[in-house]
């Protein structure tokens, strides 16, 4: 049973941010600036890109820090349900 929640857990978290990151994504090709929605998912996205932004460099004019943090954080969510699942 508690296999199944963490696991439930982990998988629901990796795609809370995955979804955030295509927000993100979207939202800064389509809304202004200034879009109080655009600003809302501006505010949780950067303490995750951050880090990220500081290490991976622009290719070209494009920023691809979010899918960067897709891929780590799909990675990191599959390393922990094969830990939750070998340790329970």
């Amino acid at each position: 049973m508690i296999t199944y929640t963490l696991v439930s857990l982990i998988n629901f978290a990796a795609q809370l941010i995955t979804l955030l990151m295509f927000a993100y994504a979207i939202l800064s090709w389509v809304a202004k600036p200034w879009n109080k929605i655009r600003q809302f998912v501006e505010r949780l996205s950067e303490p995750l890109l951050a880090p990220i932004r500081r290490v991976v460099p622009l290719v070209g004019m494009v920023d691809i820090s979010p899918l960067v943090l897709i891929l780590l954080v799909q990675l990191i969510a599959r390393i922990l349900v094969y830990i939750v699942y070998a340790v329970l």
